[in-house]
C-alpha cells in the first residue's frame, strides 16, 4: 500500500465531506479514493470515515488520525518542492572561452531537456582546472593530451590566403639569405592552445627547423591573434571550425598533427553522474569537433 497516496485521499475526502468532491480535488477517480481509504482502514484496523450515499463523515478514530495524515501529506509535498528546487538549481560548469554562443545555447537547452540547469562559465584552460579544484564550478571541460581525450579537435594553420589544397610545412617559414632583413611570418597560438601538450610541440618544431623565437607567438587573446593574422600574412593555430568562423583558410601542418583534447571532470562523484546526462554530440559541437569523415578539410572558410 502507498500510505502517502492513501493519506492524501483520506485528507481530501474528509476535508470535502464527500468521496466525489474529495476525489475530484485530489485528481483521482472516486473508486481509487475509496480503495485507498479502505486499504488505510484495514492497515490501521479501524474505520476512518462513516459513509452514506452522499457524505463521508469522520469517525472518532478518523478525527484522531487526521492531523497526522495531514502532516504526512504536507511533508511529502514539501519534499517534492525541495526536490524540484534541487533539480533546477543552476549547475555551474566551466567551458572553453572559444565556444560560440549558439553552440553553448544549444548545450544549455539540451541540459534543460535532461533535467540539468546549466550555468556556463567560459574560461581558459588553466582557469578551468583551477575552478574545479577550488569547487567554484561543479564541473569543467578540461584540456588533456589528445591520446587521453574524449573529444579530439585537429589543429592546423589558417591565413587569409588560399583556399589551400596541400599541408603547410613550417620549414617554409624559414627566411632565406635574400630576405633576412624582411619581416618574418609568424604562427600565433591562442590562449586555448597555450598548454604544454600543444604549445611545446610547436616550439620544439620551431627550434628544430631553425626558425626565430619571434616566429611562434602566444597571443593574450583569440581576438588579438586573429586580428594580427587578418592584418598580415601571419598564421593562426586553430581548428577548421574556428577558421571558418574567422573567414580564414585552414590547412594541416606538414610536420606534425597537433590536436586539442578534452575531457569532463567534476568536483564530486554525484556531479560527475549528473553531467553524464549531457549529450556527447552537443559538447562536441561546442568544442568545434567536425562530424566523422570530415575531420580535416583542406580549408575552413573563404575570406569575403
Amino acid at each position: 500500500m502507498d500510505i502517502v497516496a492513501a493519506c492524501r485521499a483520506f485528507v481530501s475526502v474528509s476535508s470535502h465531506g464527500s468521496f466525489t468532491a474529495g476525489a475530484a480535488a485530489a485528481q483521482i477517480p472516486q473508486s481509487v479514493a475509496s480503495r485507498r481509504i479502505a486499504a488505510l482502514e484495514r492497515h490501521f484496523g479501524a474505520r476512518l470515515l462513516d459513509r452514506t450515499s452522499r457524505t463521508a463523515t469522520l469517525t472518532a478514530f478518523g478525527r484522531d488520525m487526521l492531523p497526522s495524515a495531514r502532516r504526512l501529506v504536507e511533508l511529502t509535498e514539501a519534499m517534492w518542492d525541495e526536490a524540484e528546487r534541487a533539480r533546477s538549481r543552476p549547475f555551474r560548469m566551466a567551458v572553453p572561452a572559444l565556444c560560440g554562443p549558439l553552440p553553448l545555447a544549444r548545450l544549455v537547452a539540451d541540459g534543460t531537456a535532461h533535467g540539468l540547469t546549466l550555468d556556463l562559465h567560459p574560461a581558459d584552460p588553466r582557469e578551468r582546472a583551477e575552478l574545479v579544484r577550488t569547487q567554484e564550478v561543479r564541473a569543467a571541460l578540461i584540456a588533456v593530451p589528445d591520446d587521453r581525450a574524449v573529444w579530439r579537435i585537429p589543429l592546423g594553420l589558417a591565413d587569409t590566403g588560399g583556399p589551400h589544397s596541400t599541408p603547410l610545412y613550417l620549414e617554409t617559414l624559414r627566411a632565406g639569405r635574400a630576405d633576412r632583413d624582411s619581416r618574418r611570418r609568424r604562427v600565433w597560438i591562442q590562449p586555448e592552445d597555450d598548454v604544454p601538450h600543444i604549445r611545446d610541440r610547436i616550439i620544439r618544431l620551431r627550434d628544430a627547423l631553425g626558425l626565430q623565437p619571434i616566429q611562434v607567438v602566444v597571443g593574450p587573446a583569440l581576438v588579438t591573434a586573429a586580428a594580427a593574422v587578418l592584418a598580415s600574412d601571419d598564421l593562426l593555430l586553430c581548428s577548421p571550425t574556428q577558421a571558418a568562423e574567422l573567414a580564414l583558410n585552414w590547412r594541416p601542418i606538414g610536420e606534425l598533427t597537433p590536436a586539442r583534447g578534452y575531457d569532463l571532470t567534476a568536483a564530486h562523484p554525484e556531479d560527475a553522474d549528473r553531467i553524464t546526462t549531457l549529450p556527447h554530440r552537443a559538447i562536441a559541437h561546442c568544442l568545434g569537433q567536425l562530424p566523422p569523415g570530415n575531420e580535416t578539410p583542406n580549408s575552413g572558410g573563404t575570406r569575403p
